[in-house]
């Protein structure tokens, strides 16, 4: 018998307010046709004032433990990826913790910008299969409109804010690629990089910063490296594309999810894409997608995902799970 991390449940939450592109052309030189054009982004949503990233986490907490069928008596553990988190300490994930009413266990953040969502999953997998927890919450959750430079036309259009949460939890296996759960991940981080994606603040700089991108250096890499990532999760699942039913990648930039779709051998039929409706909302992008996929019916019971992932760092990843 082998121990795998299945997902037992899945869900988001978007703020009310939705920004379309035009809104933008109010302040910027830019227009709806050209922010589609270079990103596929037509309208993200912004947190509202007072509303934070622990707040969005919550619902989303919520909307994935009714999904499951469960209560939060049923977690273990609490693992929340963001790069703009409440406060400085404590975590976002002792935050959501609390409001769920979860006096026992364990709640942790995780920061690997966009790809942290992976870095995520990856612990939660590794937590459930060491016997650690028997049942995690893994949540996504940013409110990246509050580090945004809003003279700066090529940064400021593309994010937005949201929160997706998917629940992991130890189930039996034969050890074998038809398993249900995570068969394999995949992990990598190059800090050479850090100068094409960063926020130029923090509190040991004693400053608060804005993001700062080279978006086509980002470009560059992006497609290559989550193109690499993919292929060895799938090496190490013992998969190849052909078995692949949906790629589940971050939504930064559609060119980007063409591109690696492209390189790995599969139609844009099999990928799920929400950058049109939610923008680039960093960690909790891939989760998002996931609860948006599964709503409409898209991914179903015994479908093989690969999910993959890049970000500041640069960090980046994938995840090869059968759902």
């Amino acid at each position: 018998m082998t121990i795998r991390a299945q997902v037992a449940g899945v869900g988001h939450y978007l703020p009310e307010r939705i920004v379309p592109n035009a809104e933008f052309e109010k302040t910027l030189d830019t227009s709806d046709e050209w922010i589609r054009s270079r990103s596929g982004i037509e309208r993200r949503h912004f947190a509202a004032e007072g509303e934070t990233t622990s707040d969005l986490a919550t619902r989303a907490a919520q909307a994935a433990l009714a999904d499951a069928g469960l209560t939060v008596a049923d977690i273990d553990a609490l693992i929340v990826a963001t790069s703009t988190p409440d406060l400085t300490f404590p975590s976002a994930a002792t935050m959501v913790q609390a409001r769920l009413g979860m006096e026992h266990g364990f709640a942790f953040d995780v920061q690997a910008v966009c790809a942290g969502f992976v870095y995520a999953l990856a612990n939660a997998n590794a937590l459930i299969v060491s016997g650690a927890a028997k049942r995690i919450m893994v949540i996504g959750a940013e409110t990246f409109s509050r580090i945004m430079d809003w003279t700066d036309r090529g940064t400021c259009v593309l994010f937005g804010d949201g929160a997706g949460a998917l629940i992991l939890e130890a189930g039996e296996g034969n050890g074998t690629k038809d398993d249900r759960g995570v068969l394999s991940v995949d992990l990598h981080s190059d800090g050479r990089y850090r100068e094409l994606l960063y926020v130029d603040g923090g509190v040991s700089t004693n400053s608060i910063g804005y993001l700062r991108m080279e978006g086509k250096e980002v470009f560059r890499h992006a497609v290559a490296k989550l193109a690499a990532t993919a292929e060895a999760a799938m090496e190490k699942a013992g998969v190849d594309s052909s078995e692949i039913d949906w790629i589940v990648p971050h939504q930064a930039n559609i060119r980007i999810i063409a591109g690696t779709a492209k390189k790995l051998g599969l139609p844009m039929s099999q990928v799920i894409v929400t950058v049109q409706d939610h923008g680039n909302t960093s960690a909790a992008s891939i989760p998002m997608a996931l609860s948006v996929g599964k709503a409409e019916g898209q991914i179903k019971p015994g479908d093989l995902v690969v999910t993959e992932a890049i970000g500041g760092g640069l960090a980046w990843g994938a995840v090869v799970v059968r759902w």
